[in-house]
């Protein structure tokens, strides 16, 4: 008794698949020079400044889905609508558990719509068109990562508990106090909220961090 073993061109007629085509190319292409894009964003301009390795995952993952799934979808008859719900979704999963910084925020929107224009770049795009698109943001976040903010401003919220200092005419004093304890050379200090209480304040410090070495965890802070 032998057994009939379909073929896979027998199994590919049954169930409409296609093994192969000329788009498998154009694919490997293109993800190529989204990887090579991202790349110069995230690991050359995003990390050397903030040392978030968390962040680095989480772009590089981001960018990769975002390209594939679009790239899945152009093949498909979608409309206006369609697309604007794609970027609902990635607007609602974007951690609301952990609010993101605004300039991680502003990466994460570059990141995706480096991704979009890779994968949805019609034959009507040429290469040198589509180079032109990725070389511009990628010029335009050196310039002012690298170039016109050099200096970037970190702040960092503390409990202080001299309140006695906290008033306009002891401004000089409260700063000196505060860079004493950091160690920080502070650009201007902002008194928030007060508890006489606890004889307690929320005290906002501003500082250079990149020129004093020191790294802050969070710029949220």
């Amino acid at each position: 008794m032998s057994l009939n073993i379909p073929s896979l061109a027998s199994v590919s007629e049954l169930f409409n698949l296609s093994w192969f085509n000329d788009d498998f190319y154009t694919l490997v292409l293109r993800l190529v020079i989204n990887m090579f894009f991202l790349t110069l964003l995230i690991r050359f301009l995003y990390y050397p400044h903030t040392k978030r390795k968390d962040y680095l995952f989480t772009y590089y993952l981001i960018g990769t889905i975002t390209f594939f799934v679009c790239f899945g979808l152009k093949k498909l008859d979608i409309d206006t609508g369609m697309g604007l719900g794609l970027f609902a979704i990635f607007g609602i999963i974007r951690y609301r558990t952990d609010p993101i910084p605004i300039k991680e925020m502003t990466y994460l929107f570059l990141i995706i719509g480096v991704s979009v224009v890779n994968s949805l770049a019609s034959n009507k795009i040429s290469m040198a068109e589509m180079a032109l698109i990725n070389g511009t943001l990628v010029g335009v976040t050196f310039v002012l990562e690298r170039l016109w903010l050099l200096k970037h401003e970190t702040r960092k919220t503390i409990v202080y508990e001299r309140i006695d200092l906290i008033r306009p005419e002891q401004y000089q004093e409260l700063k000196n106090d505060l860079e004493e304890r950091t160690g920080l050379k502070i650009n201007r200090v902002e008194v928030g909220k007060i508890n006489f209480l606890d004889d307690t304040a929320q005290i906002r410090i501003y500082y250079f961090a990149d020129a004093q070495e020191f790294s802050d965890y969070s710029n949220n802070n």
